[in-house]
């Protein structure tokens, strides 16, 4: 089956999770977009740059496999960095062609902030996921520490860095945050990684029933 999947949604709304449960399960390549711009903030970061500075576009283009591959890029610090580069018009335009490559000559599943809405705009089908900022903070604090009872300040800090990065997001004036039209919308509140896949493989399974 040779489809392209788009999945937008904000931070730690399981949209990653889903992406590559769907992929697998479908067959497909899956591409995480969100890492291209850790990656690039990162990078930056080593090279002793601000990620808002306007020298992310050099870096976008000279980014490896390899640097996808880091275990540093889900913690705050490039949380931030990542919506700062995203934010650059010259950047998202060196990743832009890296994503449409990737999926055009067998399909994908891909997940990001603007699949559905700038990077495959005709995508066969479109899911956008979110969840509560507080429901993401706790996945959030679990990813990165591994634990089940988060202290409360920390988590209170995680989530409040959450609704700042979704109001950035949403507010940028390159591909903003925001839903497509014609996006299935899945919240994830109070549905765990299986039943959201569950949901999501029933919609496909409707939309191409071959």
């Amino acid at each position: 089956m040779r489809l392209i999947i788009a999945v937008d949604g904000p931070a730690a709304a399981g949209k990653g999770t889903l992406a590559k449960a769907l992929a697998a399960a479908l067959d497909l390549p899956h591409l995480d977009t969100g890492l291209l711009y850790r990656a690039v903030a990162r990078q930056m970061i080593l090279a002793g740059l601000d990620p808002a500075s306007d020298d992310g576009e050099k870096t976008a283009h000279a980014l490896q496999a390899e640097d996808l591959l880091r275990n540093d890029l889900r913690v705050p610090e490039i949380d931030r960095g990542a919506s700062a580069v995203a934010t650059q018009t010259p950047v998202r335009a060196a990743l832009l062609k890296r994503q449409r490559e990737f999926a055009t000559a067998s399909g994908a599943v891909i997940d990001g902030r603007d699949i559905g809405t700038v990077v495959f705009p005709d995508a066969d089908l479109k899911f956008f996921v979110t969840a509560s900022a507080a429901v993401r903070a706790l996945r959030r604090y679990q990813q990165m520490h591994g634990v089940a009872d988060p202290v409360q300040t920390e988590l209170e800090e995680l989530a409040a860095e959450i609704e700042a990065r979704d109001r950035k997001d949403a507010e940028r004036p390159v591909s903003p945050l925001r839903k497509a039209d014609d996006a299935v919308l899945v919240e994830t509140d109070h549905l765990d990684a299986q039943a959201v896949l569950a949901h999501a493989l029933s919609v496909v399974r409707a939309r191409f029933p071959s």
